[in-house]
């Protein structure tokens, strides 16, 4: 019978060196606490002592250095400096051992936890959890971290959607905070409500009144900018989202939105905007309105009527005047801008790119002049343009069709999303394959935002209609109030009346009005 001789081994699996050698482990720390408030300001700092000292008294161990991360939650390690740097220099062979205080401390996503230690573990460098002492090089080391880890997991779960509920239970009963400081037109008042502001109230009139005369965002913010008048920040330079935070936050005509934006998932935190996907709350005159409710309604009409066009608003006519050769916007330049001839003239912007473009220029009283033709012609026959225009309304604004389609997209958003939760919750309860869940949970993820995207187009799609609808409406009322022969050139009237104005090359000059009604001069 043959004789079996068992051969000892001599070189680690993990390491590579000698066994039974004394070099010395190079070991690094790791501290964190989730929350900056003085008693985990305590823990922290005990952290940071207990294991610099511990890992110095031991003859075995090289003392490295200690990582931590003060004040971060740890749903995620993407935006963890001092764990990611850790990381980087164990991979790049600086460190042979990471001892830290728990699990829970380490990361309470179970995907980022276990890819974070498989990394390491193929990298030859080892984790001690000391809590719950698991060495990760342990051959029970890898089932442990995966049941600890869902259950911190599921722990962090638990207190966002705490949270969560908190919140969305002070929103249904009308109760919200504001960012005082930088919030715009009002001030904290002593019930809590926003009491105007005088002074920041006349600015955010202006800027209404310029938005509805055709000035674009930036053209509004350099106006604010040449008068000194200081940004929400206190900054002497206003910029674009200053003016659409201000011209499309609902609080300014006295109502509150609340809940606008939800956290997309306990893991990433990501605040996204609300588009239906949960309840929102109206609070109907909360507090006393800068704007009128109807000023307020223009507005978003506008905002959505000028949304994915290109849009210049320098002057009343910016983004109005269209070449009817080439399709190209009309822009003004100035002629003998140096001597006593000087004046403004409007052409396409096109005319020496290419292909000349032959439509003939326009000054600025020419524009006007036509402006008051097209709009006597258009008052000769007032009642028969709103007969057809009220019928032409009812039929274009109808979105039952779009609306049935977009709830159709939510049902299945919300399906997907349950569906989502139920596969956290069962990864946080029981042990599984990471790479299945991971796949599984990508799969979920990437049907629920095709939803969403189907979701948002719709959305935009109805946002249109109803912005059409509202252009149509004003339009009558306009044409109902106005009486008798416009003789006088009205900036308000050519912005509430005029969509858009086509010149062509034989001098006749087309102008569409805002309900569809086209009138050549």
């Amino acid at each position: 019978m043959a004789k079996v001789k068992k051969i000892p081994a001599t070189i680690s699996r993990v390491t590579a060196e000698p066994l039974g050698s004394v070099k010395k482990r190079r070991v690094a720390g790791y501290a964190r606490v989730s929350t900056d408030n003085e008693e985990q300001q305590t823990s922290y700092e005990a952290q940071m002592d207990y294991y610099s000292k511990y890992i110095a008294s031991r003859d075995d161990w090289e003392f490295v250095k200690m990582y931590s991360d003060e004040g971060i939650s740890a749903t995620s390690t993407k935006h963890r400096a001092g764990f990611n740097a850790m990381i980087d220099d164990a991979l790049a062979g600086k460190i042979d051992l990471i001892i830290t205080k728990s699990i829970s401390r380490f990361a309470r996503n179970t995907v980022d936890s276990l890819t974070a230690i498989r990394k390491l573990k193929e990298n030859g460098t080892e984790v001690f959890f000391e809590k719950e002492n698991i060495w990760t090089f342990d051959a029970r080391g890898e089932l442990l971290i995966t049941i600890m880890s869902s259950l911190a997991q599921e722990e962090s779960r638990s207190i966002s959607e705490n949270t969560t509920w908190g919140r969305r239970k002070a929103f249904a009963d009308g109760n919200y905070s504001l960012p005082w400081k930088s919030f715009y037109g009002y001030d904290k008042g002593e019930d809590g409500k926003p009491v105007i502001n005088p002074e920041q109230a006349e600015v955010i009139r202006l800027i209404y009144k310029l938005f509805l005369e055709g000035y674009s965002a930036q053209a509004i913010a350099n106006t604010l900018y040449d008068k000194g008048v200081k940004s929400p920040m206190g900054k002497d330079m206003w910029n674009t989202y200053n003016i659409m935070y201000i011209l499309q936050n609902e609080k300014m005509c006295g109502n509150a939105l609340l809940q606008k934006k939800y956290t997309e998932s306990f893991l990433t935190k990501k605040q996204i905007k609300n588009n239906g996907e949960i309840p929102q709350y109206l609070v109907e005159d909360d507090h006393d309105g800068i704007i009128d409710k109807r000023t307020w309604e223009l507005v978003q009409a506008e905002v959505q009527r000028r949304k994915g066009k290109h849009y210049s608003g320098v002057s009343i006519f910016s983004s109005k005047i269209i070449c009817g050769e080439c399709g190209g916007y009309y822009g003004s330049k100035v002629w003998h801008s140096t001597d006593k001839y000087r004046r403004v003239i409007w052409r396409c912007n096109h005319k020496y790119k290419g292909k000349k473009c032959e439509t003939p220029h326009l000054t600025e009283d020419e524009i006007k002049e036509l402006f008051v033709k097209a709009l006597g012609e258009l008052l000769s026959d007032k009642d028969e343009v709103i007969e057809n225009l009220t019928i032409l309304r009812e039929a274009v604004s109808d979105t039952s069709e779009l609306e049935t389609q977009l709830t159709e997209a939510e049902t299945e958003m919300a399906l997907l999303a349950e569906m989502v939760q139920e596969a956290v919750s069962e990864n946080a309860h029981k042990a599984q394959d990471q790479n299945a869940y991971a796949e599984k949970y990508n799969g979920l993820v990437s049907r629920y935002d095709e939803q969403k995207k189907l979701h948002d187009e719709l959305s935009d799609r109805i946002a249109a209609v109803k912005a059409n609808d509202k252009q149509m409406e004003e339009f009558i009322q306009e044409l109902q109030n106005l009486d008798g022969v416009v003789s006088e050139f009205d900036e308000n009237l050519w912005s509430s009346l005029v969509d858009h104005v086509t010149v062509m090359k034989d001098k006749k000059v087309i102008f569409t009005f805002k309900g569809g009604t086209e009138i050549t001069v």
